[in-house]
């Protein structure tokens, strides 16, 4: 049982609790024996008095519109990027430290961009902004390899083509998707429910997602750029996407090419590569093996790397095929390793909140 009387333990509240994300935060909570004096579910108002169960006990869902912050510690925001405009501030007013899962704050200076495996260093002190930023879901797993890299070789380059699962969507992205593969293979020339996905996504891929720029490149692609040059602390750092909506339920996929400013030997990048945390090298012992948004769910916590391939004509470059469990990896445990990366620290609390008050 996660739920104690200590005081060291935070007061939380998950905002989106009853979205996708939020169930997975729910989940990974009771998982991973996450201590907490105090917790409560919020959502939309559409969603208040919904009731869920978290360690067991059943919990009402509290309108965000009416919810007080005044009395939380840790504020996990997975509502989108509207509701995380208009509300973060308040909480953060109200004196709760909020992580925030949109793109709301990512590039905000005062405002880190946190993934613990790669730059925890950011989490030493309570941010001046009161907020932690989540990265994308393709950067977080996308990052956590290329740090070694950058440490070991230097990167020059990275071109990546992302496989983007419905699940990125949350709940109604992936019924909608069950829904028009259901229709399709009864009638492949009916019409398909497109309100999630334009076109329809059932037995189709889609080369777009999020809003499109001007420069031909989308939102999404934008962000995989700023986030990475932000949380490496590469602000030249050379990575072009391309991202792809496939028809897949959950878990996104990436094929990352990768250019080092010196050499790489293929045995000693598997190795390096193995020896990350929550990383599983699947071709380490058969060369050309290979994850799979299927097999990737055997291990939901890690990133899973095959296909890894030096250029013989090129030994600066080399490709990468990776999975990643977008729900957990690239969103809920990303988020929740940050809160145990900060409660570790000590670093919760900041001079002149009313928590730190109550703490002394």
């Amino acid at each position: 049982m996660t739920l104690v009387t200590d005081t060291d333990a935070p007061r939380i509240a998950l905002v989106g609790a009853t979205g996708a994300v939020g169930n997975t935060l729910i989940q990974l909570i009771e998982e991973r024996g996450f201590r907490y004096r105090d917790i409560n579910l919020v959502a939309s108002a559409r969603s208040a008095g919904r009731e869920l169960t978290v360690d067991g006990r059943s919990h009402r869902v509290h309108a965000l519109e009416d919810f007080d912050f005044s009395e939380t510690d840790i504020a996990f925001f997975s509502a989108g990027g509207s509701v995380s405009e208009q509300w973060v501030p308040k909480a953060v007013a109200q004196g709760a430290l909020v992580i925030d899962n949109t793109s709301a704050f990512r590039m905000d200076p005062d405002t880190p961009l946190v993934v613990p495996q790669v730059n925890s260093h950011e989490l030493d002190q309570r941010p001046a902004s009161g907020i932690i930023a989540n990265p994308n879901c393709s950067t977080i797993p996308l990052v956590r390899l290329l740090r070694p890299i950058e440490d070991r070789w230097g990167i020059r380059q990275a071109v990546v083509s992302t496989y983007q699962a419905a699940s990125g969507r949350g709940h109604s992205g992936v019924t909608e998707l069950q829904k028009a593969s259901a229709i399709t293979l009864e009638d492949p020339a009916a019409e398909n429910p497109t309100e999630e996905f334009s076109p329809t996504l059932a037995f189709n891929v889609i080369p777009s997602i999020d809003r499109m720029l001007e420069d031909g490149f989308t939102f999404e692609e934008l962000k995989m750029l700023q986030e990475s040059r932000k949380i490496l602390g590469i602000p030249h750092l050379d990575v072009t996407t391309t991202c792809v909506r496939v028809p897949v339920v959950n878990c996104h996929s990436e094929a990352a090419w990768i250019e080092c400013h010196n050499p790489v030997d293929r045995q000693e990048l598997v190795d390096l590569l193995a020896e990350q945390s929550e990383v599983t090298v699947h071709d380490r012992e058969v060369v050309g093996a290979f994850p799979t948004p299927r097999t990737a769910v055997d291990q939901p916590d890690h990133v899973h790397v095959g296909r890894v391939r030096v250029s013989p004509h090129n030994p600066r470059g080399f490709w990468l095929w990776l999975v990643a469990d977008n729900l957990r990896i690239g969103a809920a445990l990303n988020a929740i390793q940050i809160a145990e990366a900060l409660l570790l620290k000590g670093t919760l609390q900041a001079e002149g909140t009313p928590q730190a008050e109550e703490a002394r």
